[in-house]
């Protein structure tokens, strides 16, 4: 698996001396900068504490396990202190416990061990949707290469999905809670592939392999390089196409409806970090570090709109009105902002810096919350905290932000991680309805595969 593009231990190791040292330049993808002096967070209003007593709030889509947990009282915490981290053992698959800091609900979700696998079991990427159209299943994957199918109600495991292996990117059929497609390992042989899980049967609904090697005739492979995702409604794709050895050829829009090719261009040697449609299906952005950064292109690739010189964790969004959002850090903007910008209009907005008190940290944004506009999730790991200094309001959590300027943050939970390599990064995602958020733990192993998934549980209302 190319996991390359990633945060990796040397470099978490050299942003670390660098930043001792204050001998940091701009930093490579996903390394923080240099931090500057100590920046102020402003605290919002602190919310109420969620109550104790009778009645339940409104079931909705909680499962079981937390149907009973949340009262009518209770409200997220949105308040920007440093909370403490309460040591707990790692609970059993399936059971719910509460946050102690947040009062959310809080459920393992898979179990390796049990379920017979060596090494985690766990979310994919904070960019993939884990659960279905309905919410009914979600995925995880394996150490092996192997996708999981669980039932989200009992957290169960269903089945190994026959088909996917490997960067296979599924991607959950927008409205079909029982279909999602898949592609090749790694995009090779050019095939989108929809798979109907329940009965295991898969079609081909795109071979684009002629089209594409008519286009350029060493074209071998199609993928987004497992990061990217399709329109919300899943009708327009964006490809990277590369050759046998994944050398860069160029970039294709597919229309999955007409089963055609909206637009091609050439990537001219310039090889993009991932590729992904933007949720409306306007825009194809094409995240990179090399001489073309990261650009927002239109499907047919008629327009072009620079986002920025480089390629950072980042995610697409839907904003409160509709437009579409992408949302990244800067590690090298003064306080390491969490920032979006519009793709219509191309105004950047800043919304929190992450340079806090001199530490710095990583972090990942799920924008999939489509059916929730204006909002996302963030997971932040790896913290850095100079001599001196201590742990800051984010660090090691999970919470939800909102899109706009001077944003309200809900708080969710702490994910217990101890970072040791790409695996145990959190990598939060969450549903579309915003009511789950799925995120990966060693629960404090340090372990680099001991990985399970978690799912934090909200009411429907919860984040408004």
């Amino acid at each position: 698996m190319d996991r390359s593009k990633h945060w990796h231990v040397a470099a978490l190791l050299g942003a670390v001396a660098c930043l001792a040292t204050a001998g940091c330049g701009g930093g490579g993808s996903d390394t923080p900068a240099t931090p500057p002096a100590p920046a102020v967070t402003p605290s919002p209003p602190a919310a109420a504490p969620p109550a104790s007593a009778p009645p339940s709030a409104p079931a909705s889509a909680l499962t079981p396990a937390c149907a009973n947990f949340y009262t009518t009282a209770f409200t997220l915490s949105g308040t920007r202190t440093t909370d403490p981290i309460a040591t707990l053992a790692k609970p059993a698959k399936g059971a719910a416990f509460a946050e102690p800091a947040y009062g959310t609900c809080v459920v393992r979700s898979t179990d390796h061990a049990a379920d017979g696998v060596a090494g985690f079991t766990r979310n994919d990427y904070s960019r993939r949707q884990a659960f279905n159209a309905t919410g009914t299943h979600y995925l995880a994957y394996a150490l092996n290469g192997s996708w999981h199918l669980y039932e989200t109600a009992t957290r169960q495991r269903v089945k190994v999905l026959p088909g996917p292996g490997g960067d296979a990117e599924p991607q959950w059929h927008a409205t079909d809670g029982d279909k999602l497609y898949y592609l090749p390992t790694n995009g090779v042989g050019m095939k989108v592939n929809e798979l109907t899980v329940s009965t295991g049967a898969t079609r081909v609904v795109g071979d684009l392999g002629a089209r594409l090697k008519a286009r350029w005739p060493a074209a071998a492979v199609a993928w987004t390089k497992s990061e990217g995702a399709p329109s919300r409604d899943q009708r327009y794709w964006c490809f990277m196409v590369e050759d046998v050895n994944f050398g860069t050829l160029g970039v294709a829009t597919w229309d999955r409806d007409t089963d055609s090719l909206v637009g091609t261009m050439n990537t001219n040697g310039d090889r993009p970090d991932h590729v992904s449609m933007s949720p409306s299906g306007d825009w194809c952005v094409v995240s990179g570090d090399g001489a073309r950064g990261t650009v927002a292109y239109s499907r047919d690739f008629s327009q072009q709109r620079k986002l920025l010189a480089k390629s950072e964790h980042s995610d697409i969004a839907i904003g409160a009105n509709g437009d579409d959002l992408y949302v990244s850090v800067d590690y090298q903007s003064a306080q390491g902002d969490l920032f979006m910008i519009n793709l219509r209009t191309g105004e950047r907005t800043a919304l929190l810096p992450t340079y806090l008190a001199g530490t710095t940290n990583a972090l990942h944004i799920s924008g999939k919350g489509y059916d929730k506009p204006g909002w996302v999730i963030v997971s932040v790991y790896a913290g850095f905290i100079p001599a001196g200094g201590s742990r800051q309001w984010m660090h090691d959590k999970v919470f939800a932000m909102e899109l706009k300027a001077s944003p309200r943050t809900f708080n969710l939970a702490f994910h217990r991680s101890l970072y040791n390599e790409y695996w145990t990064e959190p990598h939060a995602t969450v549903s579309r309805d915003f009511t789950k958020v799925l995120f990966n733990s060693n629960w404090n192993t340090g372990s680099k595969d001991d990985v399970d998934a978690y799912m934090v549980e909200l009411p429907a209302d919860a984040v408004k």
